[in-house]
């Protein structure tokens, strides 16, 4: 029964090899079954190896509360990659690093070699954000003075505006334009249309229903209201057979004026917490009663519960839609609303919709970004890199046979044979998990190379230690792996740790040599005690000698 486990073993161990193999062979012949899927898999190879693009964006955290920041950055970070694995890069590796009192995005682009296009690829991704009117403050006295200097040069323009408007020599439309250029008013001009009496304002009423002058000529006054001062033109009226006038069409330029209340209010809109960061979802969809196209989105569990929140303090309220720091729309709350849905409406063409859509699901960025460096790898410098690897692992594998089979004849046959089959099935494991191997991946595989060795040495000397005994080799070799197994089982097990907290606390490179020295030690301990022990087992009899 145990001399049947043994060729199990060894059955299981050989096809397991013949699959690796498959694996790490770059392309099979097409008559090889699932040559397709085998071919798939290709190395992953990091920055320095393969060349490409290092970009370092910096986030802006200044309107983040303190205890949110990490969450919102790294909330930016899975946005990041995520769009960038939207147009196809492999194995992109973006990590988070602090510099002072903020955060660093590092975005390296294997195979990217062209800096703008890399940067077209990551994008302007929208930052969106839901906001919330802030309390009214108290006006300084800066404020204040501002306030009515703003509100005397609107007195002023309305009095420019209307002289010339009394000169006749430009229209309405040009005059609003020309005065809203120069000054950057607030400042609307155009055709009212056509208004009953009784329809508009009392001081509209009585500059165009009450005046006694003929259709079409001026009126010689300004009218001022709550919003600001108006230049009216009368240009057309509709009389009753009494001669009583009863509609008048006119035309208008509006300045607005501001008061203290909008003052205290004005932009005073304040984080909520909801942004991009809980997005689950955009899509396209038309507004019931327009039909124009609209953005619709839906948040995940935190962002439906945040947004009932928001909704349920701000009942009768603004509550703004914010996109890369634009208003797109400002929705007044009529009811709490729990069910995580919203909609952006902008007056969006079908083709902006879309896009808009199309960027949000790829990802809305929780915080700004700001590009702060760039560095391009050339490929011909990871090409020299690539070769130096693989004349070091080949020299390092070579070496390490030389020394086994000089020291332990055919036992060290079986410790290469084994090896070659643990650097199989490790090749085969960086290719399907994946792993992207950069320098200090390389580094820590030829490391586990030396580990693997050093598991059959510990192993080889023990079976010798019990031969001295007197013991049989079949005996020999079954004490000889018991007793080593405690040193091989502690050494690795402190080695593990070491490659647990490189990879869990280190970034980059240093997680890169964690995680490769790691799966190579866990492997090593595999081809050590099952697959020597299992070609020692078979061997025995008919080929070794003590």
């Amino acid at each position: 029964m145990n001399r049947n486990k043994v060729w199990t073993s060894f059955i299981l161990i050989i096809v397991l090899a013949f699959l690796a193999l498959m694996v790490d062979i770059p392309q099979l012949p097409e008559w090889v079954p699932g040559h397709q899927w085998f071919s798939r898999q290709k190395v992953h190879l990091g920055l320095d190896l393969q060349g490409g693009t290092q970009l370092v964006y910096q986030t802006d955290t200044s309107n983040i509360p303190k205890e949110e920041k990490l969450s919102a950055v790294e909330g930016a970070r899975n946005v990041v990659e995520r769009r960038i694995n939207i147009f196809g890069v492999t194995e992109p590796i973006i990590q988070i690093a602090k510099v002072e009192n903020e955060w660093n995005l590092i975005v390296e682009l294997p195979g990217i070699e062209d800096v703008s296009a890399a940067v077209e690829m990551i994008g302007e991704t929208p930052i969106l954000e839901f906001k919330e009117k802030a309390p009214p403050h108290e006006l300084t006295e800066e404020e204040k003075q501002a306030l009515a200097e703003y509100n005397r040069q609107a007195r002023v323009r309305a009095e420019d505006i209307l002289s010339e408007t009394l000169a006749g020599e430009d229209s309405f439309a040009d005059l609003a334009q020309k005065y809203s250029e120069d000054a950057g008013t607030n400042l609307d001009g155009g055709d009212l249309g056509w208004f009953p009496r009784g329809m508009m304002i009392p001081a509209f009423e009585e500059a165009v229903f009450d005046s006694s002058l003929n259709s079409g000529e001026i009126i010689p006054e300004i009218i001022e209201t709550s919003i600001g001062y108006h230049i009216i033109r009368k240009t057309d009226e509709k009389v009753t057979e009494d001669g009583e006038v009863e509609e008048v069409k006119a035309s208008h330029i509006l300045i607005m004026t501001q008061s203290e209340e909008m003052i205290s209010q004005d932009g005073q809109w304040q984080y909520t917490g909801l942004t991009g960061k809980q997005l689950k979802r955009a899509m396209v969809t038309f507004a019931p009663q327009t039909g124009e196209p609209e953005v619709s989105l839906e948040f995940n569990s935190e962002g439906a519960k945040l947004f009932g929140e928001i909704t349920g303090r701000n009942i009768g309220q603004p509550v703004a839609i914010f996109l890369d720091n634009y208003p797109l729309s400002i929705p007044v709350v009529r009811e709490k609303i729990s069910t995580g849905e919203a909609v952006i409406s902008g007056g969006f063409a079908l083709n902006e919709a879309k896009e808009l859509a199309r960027r949000l699901s790829a990802g809305a960025l929780p915080v700004p970004i700001k590009l702060v460096g760039q560095q391009n790898i050339g490929p011909s410098l990871g090409k020299i890199s690539v070769q130096k690897s693989i004349v070091a692992g080949i020299l390092g594998f070579f070496l390490i046979c030389i020394f086994m089979l000089g020291f332990y004849k055919w036992r060290g046959v079986l410790a290469v044979s084994a090896l070659i089959i643990y650097a199989l099935i490790v090749l085969a494991i960086y290719k399907l998990i994946p792993v992207t191997l950069t320098l200090a991946g390389v580094a820590g595989f030829i490391i586990s190379l030396g580990m693997a060795v050093d598991a059959n040495i510990l192993i080889f000397e023990r079976i010798k230690d019990e031969n001295r005994l007197g013991k049989n080799l079949a005996v020999a070799i079954d004490d000889g792996f018991s007793h080593a197994w405690t040193a091989i089982r502690d050494g690795n097990i402190t080695t593990l740790i070491v490659c647990f907290i490189l990879y869990h606390f280190g970034s980059g490179l240093v997680r890169g040599f964690g995680l490769t020295l790691g799966i190579g030690v866990l492997l090593s301990m595999f081809t050590a005690i099952v697959a020597t022990k299992t070609f020692l087992k078979i061997t025995t009899k008919d080929f070794l000698k003590d």
